[in-house]
């Protein structure tokens, strides 16, 4: 029988001198399928990514292994043990795992796939001795959370605290790094400050919610990240130590509220929602009910002497703890008398505190039936904050407690302040820019293409999505643009700043694209041109007021590529812009190494074209970087969750697309979003003819007649005339005019018969209406009544002068 390699932890004690640690990770979906693979991992079993994902991971298994471990993880959020695993060699491994089920779309979603981690080879545990005695029983039975993390990051060392906030022992702990214990972003950030105390020596600090057991979430630890040094004195390692503060956290809960509000209120441009917004920040971390009252005309402030008098208001949002009704619904009127705190409040211009006792707030209930509600519900302490913003009172804020027993204090004050001018300011936006932002938005969509072309060289779909900040829409565009020889060109760019001036840029930028995608163009010189324009356009801007908003679109970025389906090659470059991902028929997803040119409007900076040859069926994926930087992750977790949604199989593009956006957002995103996917297709051999010709004027005979034999074999006999008479011009004048080689070629495709004569000449045929007695210059004439279009092709060796011609279905 094979022996099984030694456990982790055992291997780690019994050899004094492991390697160093790495991690080995992997996702694998609910239907127990890998769909990711680090580079732990394939150090770990043998197995590439392209390998591995998209397979079962029972494959990876050993023996009846898998059943159960599926059996026992099925209801838990997290599982930890020992499994056999199965190398690519065949080799049996005795591994320990942890692994955490995540959710998509962040907390609360929808679960969609387990994290494993382990780790690949481990850090041996610290000799104790009878001197280290009293300092172990110290270290193990402090009240406070402790930990020690080696150079690399990987625990070493954890104490019962630490064990009993996460769950887990420390043997099962030991080797990971924090991030792979516990995945959180305040993980990160303790790696980031543990990382600074190793390299300068000095102590880090940060506010740390200890997940998943033993610690409240209302009141947090203040944590310390300290350098420890060995009797050398270099630091070696470094300490977590984690204790608890109150008023500390107060405050620090009161600045992460507000930080959280920044990007929670004012998300859409909707007065009604900014208000909810507002409440439901406040309830229940500031207060215990909340609510919105707004005026139908707003006033200036301060109000003149002569306006206090009793006020009606709207009740525009509410926010209450579970079992409590507000005292109003929202869209019901609130009505407030002349001496109540309200009233006196808007008349003032600022906020104001009260209590139970306080004697404007007993008076006002006393004397108000509509306030009843105060005394109903038991409410003890009250905070009026006025909406005001640029001058303008929009109407009160309510914030009361009758919950919780700590009445408000003057700092909850300010943060009512600060919370509710956040609000303002989103509503005063609101109500005066509705028109402008229905405008830009009108002309971005007008802008963007309303169809997509007819073509048979790539299937597609595409998305934009606006964004959702009070800046209004952006400037990304996408755009594909059918040209000669079958090919078509992909666009995807992105015009800096929001608002109808990068709208506009963006449409004047585009409508160059195509003007230069219909020359033909290589892709690196349509971006030269196109950085000139960006140049020019800066400069007419440069004295206008509002050349500082878009800086004439200087920054922007922009992905071009061409596909051609005869030979499947894309050719393509990119001038800032991220690089295009690739995902081949058998479901690898990488990204096509594009040079990164400098983006459009620097100048004097090349850019570089490169080629590749694509397998029929593979999807081509191009984005705006308002896809990767959504504020809920990082690049790289975004990075990893657009290949995974890439990597899985759709029956459509349309699918793909939806997928990549409800995978990668949570919410709507504050850059706006351009997504286009495309899947190659190749043309059948059998639509493709072509001659190689020797210059020599007897030639075009023989030329017009492989035309006849071909038009015959494709049914095309109606257009033989035609063709013979084009064929004949193409020819003549590439042997006249041109140098060998010369190459006759038709192609047939999407209704659409392609003519096509390349020399190796440079020069470009021009089109002139010939005088009575010229004896040249009436072909191209000619040809331009006899076809749809025409063009010249240029290349690195040659020209291919080109015509089209419409073919009328049968």
């Amino acid at each position: 029988m094979e022996r099984l390699p030694t456990p982790f932890g055992e291997q780690a004690q019994a050899d004094p001198a492991p390697g160093p640690a790495v991690t080995a990770s992997a996702t694998v979906n609910e239907q127990g399928i890998v769909t990711g693979w680090s580079e732990g991992a394939r150090r770990l079993l043998g197995y590439t990514s392209s390998q591995i994902v998209g397979q079962p991971a029972e494959r990876l298994l050993a023996g009846d292994t898998g059943d159960a471990v599926w059996r026992d993880a099925a209801e838990r959020r997290r599982w930890s043990g020992t499994v056999a695993l199965r190398h690519q060699d065949g080799r049996l491994l005795r591994q320990s795992v942890l692994a955490h089920r995540q959710s998509a779309g962040g907390p609360g979603g929808a679960v969609t796939q387990w994290l494993v981690v382990s780790a690949v080879a481990g850090t041996p545990h610290p000799p104790a001795t009878a001197a280290q005695a009293l300092s172990e029983r110290v270290f193990r039975q402090s009240p406070c959370i402790l930990a020690v993390f080696d150079a690399d990051l990987r625990l070493v060392r954890a104490n019962a605290g630490m064990e009993h906030a996460l769950s887990l022992t420390e043997e099962q702990m030991r080797g990971l790094r924090l991030t792979d214990i516990a995945p959180h972003a305040v993980s990160q950030e303790a790696e980031a400050k543990m990382r600074r105390a190793l390299q300068g020596g000095e102590a880090q600090y940060m506010e740390a919610y200890i997940r998943p057991t033993g610690i409240s979430a209302e009141h947090g630890w203040s944590t310390s990240l300290a350098p420890l040094k060995d009797p050398d004195g270099h630091i070696r390692t470094v300490c977590l130590a984690a204790h608890h503060t109150l008023h500390e956290q107060l405050a620090r809960q009161r600045m992460l509220l507000l930080n959280d509000a920044s990007t929670r209120i004012g998300t859409t441009p909707d007065i009604h929602r900014t208000a909810q917004e507002l409440t439901d920040v406040a309830v229940p971390q500031l207060a215990d009910f909340a609510a919105v009252d707004l005026l139908d005309t707003p006033r200036t402030t301060p109000p003149p002497p002569t306006t206090p008098g009793p006020l009606t208001l709207s009740r525009t949002a509410t926010a209450s703890l579970p079992g409590h009704p507000p005292s109003a619904p929202a869209g019901k009127p609130a009505r407030y008398p002349e001496q109540s705190p309200v009233a006196q409040c808007l008349a003032q211009g600022h906020g104001a505190l009260y209590e139970a006792h306080h004697p404007a707030l007993t008076q006002w209930t006393h004397t108000d039936p509509q306030a009843a509600w105060i005394h109903d519900m038991g409410i003890h302490s009250l905070l009026v904050v006025p909406l005001r913003a640029a001058g303008t009172t929009l109407g009160i804020a309510l914030f009361a407690r009758h919950q919780r027993p700590d009445p408000f204090e003057a700092d909850d004050l300010w943060l009512a302040e600060e919370l509710t001018a956040r609000a303002a300011v989103s509503i005063h936006h609101t109500r005066h820019t509705p028109r402008q932002h229905t405008t830009t938005m009108a002309l971005q969509r007008s802008l963007l293409p309303q169809t997509l072309p007819d073509q048979q060289a790539l299937d597609i779909a595409t998305r934009y999505l606006p964004a959702s900040t009070q800046a209004g829409v952006g400037g990304d565009w996408f755009d594909v643009i059918p040209l000669s020889g079958a090919r078509v060109a992909l666009v995807v760019g992105d015009v800096v700043g929001h608002g109808i001036r990068a709208s506009a840029t963006m449409g004047r930028v585009r409508t160059a694209v195509r003007t230069l995608a219909d020359v033909d163009l290589p892709p690196d010189e349509l971006l030269t041109h196109l950085d000139d324009l960006v140049l020019h356009l800066s400069a007419e801007e440069a004295g206008t007021t509002e050349a500082t908003e878009t800086a004439g679109g200087i920054g922007t970025t922009c992905l071009y590529a061409v596909y051609d389906p005869i030979n499947r090659h894309c050719t393509l470059a990119r001038a800032g812009h991220p690089p295009p991902a690739l995902v081949t028929p058998d479901g690898t997803v990488t990204f096509l190494d594009v040079p990164p040119g400098p983006p459009l409007g620097l100048g004097g900076l090349p850019f570089e074209t490169t080629e590749t040859q694509l397998p029929e069926g593979s999807l081509l994926a191009l984005y705006t970087d308002g896809l990767l930087e959504a504020r809920d992750h990082d690049i790289d977790e975004a990075l990893d969750k657009m290949f995974a949604a890439l990597a899985r199989p759709a029956h459509t593009l349309d699918t793909i697309c939806d997928r990549i956006l409800t995978t990668m957002l949570t919410h709507r995103p504050d850059d706006d979003i351009a997504l286009l996917i495309a899947r190659t297709r190749a043309l059948d051999t059998n639509r493709v003819a072509a001659w190689d010709l020797p210059s020599d004027p007897a030639i075009v005979a023989q030329a017009r007649q492989h035309t006849t034999t071909q038009l015959t074999t494709w049914g095309l006999t109606d257009t033989t005339f035609t063709t013979e008479l084009v064929v004949s011009e193409l020819v003549t004048n590439a042997i006249r005019y041109g140098r060998p080689p010369i190459r006759l070629r038709l192609i047939h495709h999407n209704n659409t018969l392609t003519t096509e004569v390349y020399d190796s000449s440079n020069t470009t045929p021009h089109m002139r209406r010939a005088r009575t007695y010229d004896e040249g210059g009436r072909g191209l004439l000619l040809i331009g009544q006899l076809t749809q279009r025409w063009g010249t092709r240029p290349s690195p060796t040659g020209k291919t002068v080109w015509t089209e011609q419409t073919l009328t279905p049968h």
